[in-house]
């Protein structure tokens, strides 16, 4: 069964994903809507790095990440100077690193159901002289909500099982920053299997209901539903 360890180690990975599905949401949704409406030349510059961390390798983003934010890097170097503790092997230092590594997987659902959405949409809810804001919250978000719950649920479940950069930027503090993925490794590296096969059972699970409810539940709904 799980240890007081794993439990420690589960809801720590639950309060991370957390906030950083909400923080990716917050961030990405404005960039996501420029990337789908924007003619600039620095456009395919931005999609490039969004989707970077598809393609690098955790640790090598991790290991830039750690020397970027701790303290002789430049910006663990200034919150160092401002009297703040740099982010690395801590609780927000996880937070910023899943939220750059899950980066693509909530602004590209966004961007594509951004696209999605035709001009005359925008361009009848202008004529009812709805100004911007007023069409992207009463308009917009309604059309793209099934982006939204893919964007939601992708980072959510990518950031509780991720390794490499949670690893690299956070440590193996219990309590602090050893979250799920760690801990699996810790067993394993202890030759505790059953204890390993409990937790990444359940994680297990989770990944598949995730996906079933992607595939099986969201996949059948219109990506843009008809303007009424």
């Amino acid at each position: 069964m799980l240890s007081d360890d794993d439990i420690s180690a589960l809801w720590l990975t639950f309060e991370v994903a957390s906030l950083a599905t909400l923080l990716l949401l917050l961030l990405g949704t404005p960039l996501a809507w420029w990337l789908a409406r924007t003619e600039s030349r620095w456009k395919g510059v931005c999609n490039a790095l969004v989707a970077l961390p598809l393609v690098l390798p955790p640790t090598v983003l991790g290991f830039y990440l750690l020397l970027l934010l701790g303290p002789n890097g430049p910006v663990g170097g200034l919150m160092t100077e401002l009297g703040l503790t740099p982010l690395p092997f801590t609780f927000g230092g996880l937070v910023v690193a899943s939220v750059l590594y899950s980066l693509p997987f909530v602004v590209q659902p966004l961007q594509t159901a951004f696209a999605a959405i035709g001009e005359q949409t925008l361009e009848a809810a202008a004529t009812l002289r709805a100004g911007p804001w007023d069409t992207f919250f009463s308009v917009v978000i309604p059309l793209a909500k099934p982006g939204f719950l893919t964007a939601a649920i992708l980072g959510f479940a990518h950031t509780v099982g991720e390794f490499g950069v949670v690893l690299m930027i956070g440590g193996n503090i219990p309590g602090k920053t050893r979250v799920a993925s760690v801990q699996i490794y810790n067993h394993v590296e202890a030759l505790e299997y059953t204890q390993a096969h409990w937790l990444a059972g359940g994680l297990l699970v989770f990944a598949f209901t995730v996906l079933l409810l992607l595939y099986g539940v969201l996949k059948s709904r219109p990506a843009v539903e008809p303007m009424r």
